[in-house]
């Protein structure tokens, strides 16, 4: 209708005349447009047919909005219920659990940056627009002046850490494993290659249930574990998170990188003030003497109830925690592959990762030539769909039956599927 089109042309005059952005962007060749109120759909709407109109040259609207708008609880919140559970429509109010569940990987993580930062004044934190998501809220209030939030970008995010790092700070990039991807020629040309100390604390590592593929952490052990130097760790636990934090806090010559999941812990007690791993020193949970599980992260657990699930039919399993992807713990895992018939590697992130590094490794010290039996277990090579959790793990078979399931069928038991296994 005209009415639309002229009161869209006039938006469109007015916000082309404005100061803000406009000479910028048609300085590299954009057609420019905004800012623009995106809550007025009657201005927006012709806009962009208008914009969907120009041939001639690449078009930049911008379209300013609210987070929240519209939903007063919403609106007031500090975090705009960003991401939320089950909550009352009316009110905003979240549903809480009915009995009290252990603090998330994320909350340990925040605590654990805290209680090294008061000892030590050259810790910084760095986040990339996501303040709560990765804890560094908490660590914000009670460091206002030590924490920086970038924006959404990632990459300004690792150079700017690796500037701090080479200043004789103590930087910890906190970044999603899926959103440090954007990061990774900075983290490669910035970080690495200079053997700057800068600390990228992974969150999301795994898969993250309703957040889909887009925010799953598939990839990270593949493409940090590649780099010269790096220090790559994975926490099996609260516990371990704790020490890694500890861990990465007392390097301070070359990067190092630590994942851990989305969600709530094992209920594992946590010490006041952890003390730093030994650097690429595993650990043996529990002694076997026919199959190892090498584990590199959270799946210890699964692995735990997959022995149990074994020595239920007579195989005697031995669970190890890695901790380490790079550098290996060589003498551990020669170890495991001397004295069991199968090894059985688990870990959740994507193949080309500590399964390969593993075999890359038994392959170069002469391990494979004998009799032993390999299998490394990963995600899917798939884009999996959202799901709950635990079914996207049984899917991948990262399950306690998927995970004995491939000890037997490696041993030549025949239950290659989890057929009798699962409850």
């Amino acid at each position: 209708p005209r009415p639309l089109q002229e009161a869209a042309r006039k938006a469109e005059e007015f916000a082309r005349g404005m100061v803000t952005g406009g000479t910028f962007f048609e300085e590299l060749g954009f057609y420019y447009v905004g800012p623009i109120d995106g809550h007025d759909l009657e201005a927006l709407v012709p806009i962009l047919q208008n914009a969907r109109e120009i041939r001639d040259r690449p078009v930049l609207v911008h379209v300013v909005t609210q987070k929240g708008k519209g939903y007063a609880p919403a609106e007031s919140a500090e975090d705009k219920l960003h991401a939320v559970a089950r909550f009352d429509v009316v009110t905003g109010r979240q549903a809480k659990p009915a009995q009290p569940a252990p603090p998330s990987y994320t909350r340990v993580f925040a605590d654990a940056l805290i209680s090294q930062a008061e000892r030590d004044p050259r810790i910084v934190a760095v986040t990339a627009a996501m303040p709560s998501g990765t804890g560094l809220d908490l660590f914000g209030k009670r460091f206002p002046d030590r924490t920086f939030d970038v924006g959404i970008a990632e990459q300004h995010a690792v150079t700017f850490a690796a500037g701090l790092a080479a200043d004789g700070m103590k930087p910890f990039a906190a970044i999603y494993s899926t959103f440090l991807q954007r990061g990774y020629d900075q983290v490669v040309h910035d970080v690495a290659i200079q053997r700057l100390p800068v600390r990228f604390a992974m969150d999301r590592a795994g898969l993250v249930g309703a957040d889909g593929p887009t925010h799953a952490g598939s990839f990270d052990i593949g493409f940090m574990g590649a780099l010269p130097g790096m220090i790559l760790m994975a926490a099996a636990d609260e516990a371990e998170l704790a020490r890694m934090v500890a861990t990465a806090a007392a390097i301070d010559d070359r990067p190092s990188a630590f994942r851990y999941p989305r969600g709530e812990g094992l209920g594992v007690a946590v010490p006041e003030f952890a003390e730093p791993l030994e650097i690429g020193r595993g650990r043996i949970i529990r002694e076997g003497s026919t199959v190892a599980l090498l584990c590199f992260g959270a799946r210890l657990g699964e692995c735990l109830k997959a022995a149990d699930l074994l020595a239920a039919r007579g195989v005697s399993a031995t669970v190890a925690d890695a901790r380490f992807a790079k550098p290996l713990d060589e003498d551990l895992i020669l170890r495991l592959a001397r004295e069991h018939e199968a090894l059985i590697t688990v870990e959740e992130g994507a193949v080309g990762g500590f399964g390969a590094f593993v075999l890359q490794m038994l392959a170069a010290r002469g391990a494979l030539d004998g009799g032993l039996k390999v299998r490394t277990l990963t995600l899917p090579d798939v884009f999996q769909d959202q799901d709950k959790p635990e079914l996207m793990y049984a899917q991948a078979g990262l399950d306690a039956a998927g995970i004995a399931a491939a000890a037997f069928g490696a041993l030549g038991g025949g239950l290659s599927a989890t057929s009798g296994l699962r409850a």
